[in-house]
């Protein structure tokens, strides 16, 4: 199998560079290429990004900002690999723990994969963002009567067909919850392996809030109710 490492960039200048690197850096268990999406940045992370030269990157771009979803969405249409998986620029995730989630794939143990984060002290943003993690989890658990232990995690690795088949339309982090609904809505049980997590406080950039946790469980119910 292929993989293509799915990153989209907004105004990460200070991060992207190493982002790229780590992932690009990673032992793989098979081929790999990075296709980053650069959403619209005000800042210096164009810049940054032409100043890489890696034959396993292929960059895109929006001209102006779309929201995460988007982003991956133009990544997704941009990508050759047989698996897709994203990885943010924001270093939240470890490029690191990737080859986790191919294994079970090349195993034959699954085709689809979340890394499920477990929160401490010093993995956690906030109580309340814990609190709200878990409770969209519940919401997600409780509409489709399965058992994710993270259904926001960023780390969800799928064959890029199931992926495209999707169609998610979700243009910012309600994406998240839009791919977990439509998998479940198929049938399709995700396996979950446990990765690392550090996340960032709003001085380093955070952009998700309550809202978003609120629109997930609108999406939820949307989806398990026969909505796009």
């Amino acid at each position: 199998m292929k993989l293509s490492v799915l990153m989209p960039v907004f105004n990460e200048e200070r991060t992207v560079a190493s982002a790229v690197k780590r992932v690009l850096d990673v032992d793989y268990p098979c081929p790999v290429e990075l296709v980053v999406v650069d959403d619209g940045s005000r800042d210096r992370t164009a810049a940054a990004l032409a100043g890489i030269g890696d034959s396993r990157m292929i960059v895109g771009s929006h001209p102006l900002n779309r929201g995460k979803g988007a982003a991956v969405r133009t990544a997704a249409g941009l990508a050759s690999g047989d698996y897709v998986v994203v990885c943010d620029a924001d270093l939240e995730y470890a490029p690191e723990d990737i080859p986790k989630l191919v294994q079970p794939v090349l195993d034959g143990d699954a085709d689809v994969v979340f890394g499920t984060r477990t929160f401490g002290s010093h993995a956690s943003y906030s109580y309340w963002y814990v609190l709200g993690n878990r409770g969209v989890t519940t919401a997600c658990n409780v509409l489709f009567n399965c058992y994710l232990t993270d259904l926001e995690t960023g780390f969800k690795l799928m064959p890029t067909a199931l992926y495209r088949e999707l169609d998610v339309r979700e243009p910012g982090f309600g994406m998240e919850a839009e791919i977990a609904a439509k998998l479940l809505r198929r049938g399709i049980r995700p396996y979950e392996v446990p990765i690392s997590y550090r996340a960032r406080g709003r001085a380093e950039g955070k952009k998700i809030t309550w809202r978003d946790g609120v629109e997930a469980v609108w999406i939820l119910g949307k989806i398990r109710v026969g909505g796009r």
